[in-house]
């Protein structure tokens, strides 16, 4: 009796691991402004890459286009060309997705409570109930110490304390992407370290994705897992970086300082010839 051999076992191709899309991404983005003397170039063909979690800083000279490419990220302003996208969605305009922390001090409505202020964008966008929202707000709040202003008034506050409700506003919306133009800069020196040391802290707990706007060095280094260097006007990518996880404690260590000269020279140097 004859046996028939059985046929080979055929297996379907394994299927592809699905890539996870960036946090946030810029591919060529070139930003132009109009003025009486006609268009002016201010980023040309910058690439960003920003993963989940990490914390990107934008570094450069003033002028180099920095808050125009946050603008940009907002949605504020549109690309002359190049894109943007988010978790690999196009960026047409602003969104809940990206929240921004501004420099100056007055982003809060003079005539609502710390709570209400930090609440309003909630209700306003008719994400949750009121309660829920006044409930994210002193949660928030309570992150960024201010439990005991919950129904002080912004006329009330410290420049600081402002800063901090202004994160908590952005916070309590939890947004994809946080976007910080120089929020310490217009601080004196013991307020500005304590807060660069609460974000710190924050970031560590709600690993939230950062893109952080500077002009100093040594905060670059301690706020940023990567740094992204630009140029004199306009911007363009002079390098990149990845850094330590710094802490406060690292200032001053042979490894900060190490990359504070090292960046120091990128962008003096490289710059000087670009």
């Amino acid at each position: 009796m004859s046996v028939s051999a059985s046929p080979a076992p055929t297996f379907a191709p394994a299927a592809a691991a699905a890539t996870v899309p960036p946090a946030l991404e810029a591919r060529r983005l070139t930003l132009d402004y109009t003025t009486d003397a006609g268009t002016v170039r201010a980023v040309d063909s910058v690439d960003l890459t920003v993963a989940e979690g990490e914390r990107l800083v934008l570094l450069g000279p003033s002028g180099c286009g920095k808050s125009t490419i946050l603008k940009a990220l907002a949605g504020f302003i549109p690309a002359t060309s190049g894109s943007i996208l988010v978790r690999g969605k196009p960026v047409t305009g602003p969104g809940p997705d990206r929240l921004v922390v501004f420099q100056e001090f007055d982003q809060l409505l003079p005539w609502k409570t710390v709570r209400d202020n930090v609440a309003f964008p909630l209700r306003v966008a008719r994400k949750v109930s009121r309660a829920e929202a006044n409930a994210r707000a002193e949660a928030a709040l309570a992150r960024v110490g201010l439990t005991r202003a919950l129904d002080a008034f912004p006329h009330a506050l410290s420049g600081g304390m402002k800063q901090r409700a202004a994160i908590a506003r952005a916070l309590a919306a939890d947004p994809d992407v946080l976007l910080m133009d120089e929020p310490f800069a217009a601080l004196d020196a013991l307020t500005r370290r304590q807060l660069q040391e609460d974000l710190l802290a924050l970031a560590e707990e709600l690993k939230f994705t950062l893109v952080f706007v500077t002009h100093a060095i040594d905060e670059a280094v301690l706020i940023g897992t990567s740094l992204h260097l630009l140029s004199p006007h306009p911007g363009r990518t002079l390098a990149t970086r990845d850094t330590a996880h710094f802490g406060l404690a690292d200032v001053g260590s042979p490894a900060f300082e190490s990359l504070t000269r090292e960046v120091h020279g990128l962008l003096f140097d490289k710059a000087a010839h670009v």
